[in-house]
C-alpha cells in the first residue's frame, strides 16, 4: 500500500467523526443535477450551514429551471441571504436557468466542457456537479484540496488548476470522486489554513508539512 492509499484509508475512517461538507449532504438528499448545480453556486465563499439553509429556502420557491425563470429576482435574493454575494448569485441563477432551458432542454449537461460554458460555473463547480450529480470521475479542487495536497507533498503547485492537473497524474481514479469530500472535512476540522492541528492529525506521519511554520 503506497502513501496515497494509506492517506485515503485513514481519512475515510477519521472523517466519519465530523459533519459532512454541504455538497455531500445535499447529494445525500437525492437532489437533482439542477439543485446540485445551484447549491454549488450558493456554496461559493459561504459557510456550509448557510448554504444548506439557503438551498432549502430557494428550492421551496422553485426547483427547476422552468420555475426559477418565472420568479422575481428579489425573491431569489431574499431566499439565498445571507449567502455571500447573494445579489450576484441571484443573477447567475436566473441566467443559468434561462440558458439551460434555451440550450439544453432544461437539463444540466453532464460534460465538463459544456458545464463551464454556463456563466459563473468554474472548474471546481463543474467537477463537483460531475461527481455529485452524475457519478463521474473528476477531481474538484477547492482551497482545502489545493492547500492540503501541497502540504502533504503530493503536489507542488501554485494554483488550483495546476493542482487538479497534477492530481490526475498521481491519484488513482477510484479516489477521484471522494478526494474533495475527504479533504474538505479534513481542512475544516484539522488541516486548517492557519495553525493546523498537526498534533491531532491522523495522517501526520505521511505529511511533509510543506509551508507549515509551526
Amino acid at each position: 500500500m503506497n502513501k496515497i492509499d494509506k492517506i485515503i484509508k485513514i481519512l475515510r475512517k477519521e472523517t466519519r467523526k465530523y459533519i459532512k461538507p454541504a455538497m455531500d449532504q445535499i447529494k445525500d438528499t437525492n437532489y437533482s443535477p439542477y439543485k446540485i448545480l445551484i447549491s454549488c453556486l450558493l456554496s461559493l465563499r459561504t459557510k456550509d450551514s448557510v448554504t444548506i439553509e439557503a438551498s432549502k429556502r430557494l428550492f421551496s420557491l422553485a426547483d427547476t429551471p422552468e420555475k426559477m425563470v418565472k420568479i422575481d429576482l428579489k425573491e431569489i435574493e431574499d431566499a439565498i441571504k445571507p449567502s455571500n454575494y447573494y445579489k450576484t448569485k441571484a443573477k447567475r441563477i436566473k441566467e443559468i436557468s434561462k440558458t439551460l432551458i434555451e440550450k439544453y432542454n432544461g437539463k444540466v449537461p453532464d460534460q465538463f466542457d459544456e458545464l463551464i460554458k454556463l456563466k459563473g460555473v468554474g472548474r471546481k463547480t463543474a467537477n463537483i456537479v460531475l461527481t455529485h450529480a452524475f457519478g463521474k470521475n473528476a477531481i474538484a479542487v477547492d482551497t482545502h484540496v489545493h492547500r492540503i495536497s501541497n502540504r502533504l507533498g503530493l503536489v507542488k503547485t501554485k494554483t488550483p488548476h495546476q493542482t487538479e492537473e497534477e492530481l490526475k497524474k498521481i491519484l488513482p481514479k477510484k479516489y477521484w470522486k471522494i478526494y474533495n469530500d475527504l479533504l474538505v472535512v479534513w481542512g475544516q476540522n484539522i488541516c486548517k489554513p492557519v495553525k493546523p492541528l498537526c498534533e491531532k492529525c491522523a495522517i501526520y506521519k505521511y505529511c511533509e508539512r510543506v509551508g507549515v511554520l509551526k
